[in-house]
């Protein structure tokens, strides 16, 4: 009776090592993907059509938040970054303006500094809009869907700040795989 005590007590510890083990590799693999998903990749669902053409509602994008590590956010990238009229809804939108440039929208057209810049999209707007002087560290944004993107032309607070930006969207990878530009 003893012999099979200590053969069950034996086998329990046998088990509880084995779930032990796997626990340290589960919790492992958890810590990793939350620091890369907080520090290095985010994966993001495109909620709207404002940048359609480009990436469908429905979208499933990869955001890279060590894009701007190195460089600074450039004119046509598209960006992941936080709503400045409420600091916490999270848009995707094309930087169109650059800090210290005057912008402004006449007949379908956008103008930079006086040039009229090449568009990213066919989709004209209707409304015309600016002149906006974007301040330093700031951006003016607007979505590739022009006729149907809630964006820097509407919102009360026109630009949005560098710190504001999370990262750049890099990739489509549902329902289809490929390089945004």
């Amino acid at each position: 009776m003893v012999v099979r005590m200590l053969a069950k007590k034996g086998t329990i510890i046998k088990v509880l090592k084995e779930v032990f083990e796997w626990s340290k590799v589960v919790f492992c693999a958890l810590a990793i993907s939350l620091l890369i998903k907080n520090t290095v990749a985010a994966s993001a669902v495109v909620p709207t059509g404002s940048m359609e053409e480009t990436v469908m509602t429905g979208s499933r994008i990869v955001i890279n938040r060590l894009a701007y590590l190195c460089s600074t956010p450039q004119r046509g990238d598209i960006v992941s970054f936080y709503y400045p009229d409420d600091g916490e809804t999270l848009y995707l939108k094309r930087i169109i303006g650059l800090p210290g440039e005057t912008i402004k929208g006449v007949d379908g057209k956008v103008y930079i500094n006086g040039n009229e810049i090449e568009d990213y999209t066919s989709n004209v707007f209707r409304d015309d809009f600016g002149p906006y002087t974007i301040p330093n560290d700031c951006y003016f944004m607007m979505g590739d869907n022009r006729s149907n993107s809630w964006d820097s032309r509407y919102w009360d607070n026109k630009y949005v700040s560098e710190s504001e930006i999370i990262g750049k969207a890099e990739i489509e990878y549902y329902p289809e795989i490929k390089v945004l530009r």
